[in-house]
């Protein structure tokens, strides 16, 4: 009797015994597992310790790889490391089409997979070619590109300080049309800029109105006045006629660099934060994103002398100075424009220029003996030039922006010309800065947070279905940080260092950056809107 009933548990339990080791089923091959790191995976969630496996450009594990029997040959060590989505920089000026700026290797140093390109106005309406040429070429990260309202309207009108004629805007619509069609993700405009600023806002609105035909559709701007403007209309004003074009264009908007300028703004982002919330709760989809730096770039002549003077374009400018009365009224200008700015030795020259390259205004006019005024005539005599603002954006108001759960982040950096030594170092550094100022060093904000403004954050209000986020089925764009060196290196003084601290950068499923050294990869692609239909 005893036999009979212990022989069937004998069996039960042979049957339950661990088999051979050949026996075991097989494990599920990756091409790379990133091993025993962080993973931020870019919602804002606290981090959990996760395996991540990709296979053909994406992601096709996260989990306990040892558990879930998921091996592969190429295993990275992510012990101690934050893994992380790769950064989108959401306002950025990077040269992909030039040889000197194609591998975008100061972004991916940062984290950066992908960048917002076609901003302030500037977007060429050749959509299709331009990202037929980063797929032909190749290009270091993803590319998302906007048509330029001031591309558009210098197209059909020049610089001329007019509206346009009936017919004159329907060209300028079928332009926009053209460009969605053919990928753009949005119009963005450059009110601050010429030729943007001659635009009414209704002008700017209705050509929002043909972009916002087509889903997902994005108004991205740098607005007419971020508070030191001459003769402008004012901080709040500006703000709320983007707001206006967002919101009568049924398009989803963003504010460039979004900060308020000037000494006399200093302490005032409440008012920036409350204008975006207060027009967020009535249902408009606006959004911001920022850099942290203090100084901005732009020109010469955007900074120095009125839109009237510029009007018609370089010939028609010179010939004003040539006149004795209107020299006069532009150097009155100029004169009151620097003092808005902080004084001619806030101005400094980042063109290529070599007897410019790095000087101030003040003292390229000490060299020269002249005027500011003067040297300002004297230099867009010649052409304009690149310059930096300094000290004309308030950390505290950054910091201040930097809590709000829309604020994106963005470099607003341009790939700087090889003879051109001296740049704005936010092309370099803007992402590690960020996290240095406000996790690091100042505890203001966590490491989720900010990493959520770097990807998640930026993946939401583009509308990128598979990337952004570290997800099984999304994009294999992947950061490893080292967090105790995760840091920003370029100055004002020496802007071009790289940052530190991204031990690998993946885009689409290859190496970028592996152990810090860069592999010259150029695995990015173009990216169009998730629908090209129209509504």
């Amino acid at each position: 009797m005893f036999a009979r009933i212990l022989l069937p548990i004998l069996w039960l339990l042979a049957s339950c015994s661990p088999v051979a080791e050949d026996a075991r089923p097989v494990a599920t091959r990756v091409d790379t597992l990133f091993s025993g790191g962080m993973v931020f995976d870019g919602s804002g969630s606290a981090p959990v310790a996760a395996d991540i496996g990709v296979n053909d450009g994406k992601i096709v594990f996260i989990g306990n790889a040892e558990s879930s029997n998921v091996a592969a040959e190429d295993v990275i060590d992510a012990s101690g490391l934050w893994v992380a989505p790769g950064f989108i920089d959401a306002h950025s000026h990077a040269e992909l089409d030039e040889d000197y700026g194609r591998d975008a290797l100061p972004y991916l140093a940062q984290g950066i997979t992908t960048l917002v390109l076609g901003m302030d106005g500037a977007g060429s309406s050749d959509v299709a070619a331009r990202l037929d040429g980063w797929r032909e070429n190749g290009i270091g990260t993803n590319g998302i590109h906007f048509v330029g309202h001031g591309y558009i309207r210098e197209m059909v009108l020049g610089e001329e300080d007019r509206e346009p004629t009936d017919d004159e805007l329907d060209e300028m619509r079928a332009l926009v049309r053209k460009a969605m069609e053919e990928g753009a993700f949005g119009l963005s405009s450059g009110l601050f800029y010429v030729p943007g600023t001659y635009a009414s806002t209704e002008e700017v609105i209705e050509l929002g109105k043909v972009a916002a035909e087509f889903e997902g559709a994005i108004y991205d701007t740098h607005d007419r006045d971020l508070g030191a403007v001459y003769e402008g209309i004012g901080y709040e004003a500006s703000v709320e006629e983007g707001i206006r074009i967002t919101e009568e264009s049924g398009l989803r908007g963003i504010f460039s660099h979004y900060n308020l300028q000037g000494a006399h703004n200093y302490g005032r982002a409440d008012v920036g934060a409350d204008l975006i919330n207060d027009a967020r709760s009535r249902g408009v989809d606006v959004w911001a994103a920022h850099h942290p730096y203090t100084a901005t770039q732009s020109s010469l002549r955007a900074y120095t002398i009125p839109y009237w003077a510029s009007a018609g374009g370089a010939e028609k400018m010179i010939a004003r100075y040539d006149n004795q009365t209107t020299s006069a009224e532009i150097k009155a200008a100029t004169n009151a424009m620097l003092q808005i700015r902080g004084g001619a030795d806030k101005i400094m020259f980042v063109d290529p220029r070599p007897d410019l390259n790095g000087k101030t205004l003040a003292e390229v006019a000490g060299e020269r003996e002249l005027s500011a005024a003067d040297t300002v005539e004297w230099i867009l005599r010649e052409g304009n030039a690149g310059v930096m603002n300094l000290e004309l954006y308030d950390h505290n108001n950054t910091r201040r922006l930097a809590q709000e759960a829309w604020m994106m982040t963005c470099t607003d950096g341009r790939t700087p010309r090889p003879d051109q030594p001296i740049t704005h170092p936010r092309t370099y550094g803007a992402f590690p800065k960020k996290m240095r100022h406000f996790v690091f060093e100042e505890g203001l904000l966590t490491p989720e947070f900010v990493i959520r403004s770097f990807s998640g954050l930026a993946s939401d209000f583009y509308n990128l279905p598979d990337r952004g986020y570290l997800r099984e089925g999304y994009a294999a764009d992947i950061v490893v940080i080292d967090p105790d060196r995760y840091r920003d290196m370029a100055t004002f003084e020496s802007p071009r260092q790289l940052s530190v601290g991204v031990v690998h950068a993946v885009v689409n499923g290859q190496f970028a950056i592996r152990n810090e050294v860069a592999t010259g990869e150029l695995a990015g692609v173009p990216l169009k809107r998730t629908s090209g239909t129209e509504n």
